[in-house]
């Protein structure tokens, strides 16, 4: 990945900010599915943050779909900016439904009953 940068100026949380930084790696295809990202040392160390922001940064990814975490294997691109995108949008149905009173079957339920597109 080029050029990482936070900038301490911006009131964005700098855990988001990394984040931001990352997705458009991979957007612009500096980091594609199957590649490694270096520690999360190294990441913090060339961006002047702690590590904690950073892996904080790389959990909001891996939860929308982007990074996988595998033991012994680091962490590695698992998609793209539009997986990532459909995850984070499913989320949102899900807390969604789960505000209304349904729970994750009875959404599941809702999807299925739906008519072919």
């Amino acid at each position: 990945m080029a050029e990482l940068r936070v900038d301490r100026s911006d009131p964005t949380p700098l855990h988001e900010q990394v984040a931001a930084e990352i997705r458009r790696a991979i957007a612009e295809g500096e980091a594609s599915p199957g590649d490694r990202l270096p520690l999360a040392k190294d990441l913090a160390a060339v961006l002047g943050v702690n590590k904690n922001t950073v892996l904080r940064a790389l959990h909001v990814l891996r939860d929308e779909g982007l990074l996988e975490f595998r033991r012994g294997h680091g962490i590695t691109v698992a998609g793209t900016p539009d997986k990532s995108l459909l995850v984070a949008q499913v989320r949102q149905l899900v807390e969604l439904a789960r505000r209304q009173g349904y729970r994750r079957n009875d959404l599941i339920a809702m999807i299925e009953a739906l008519p072919p597109s």
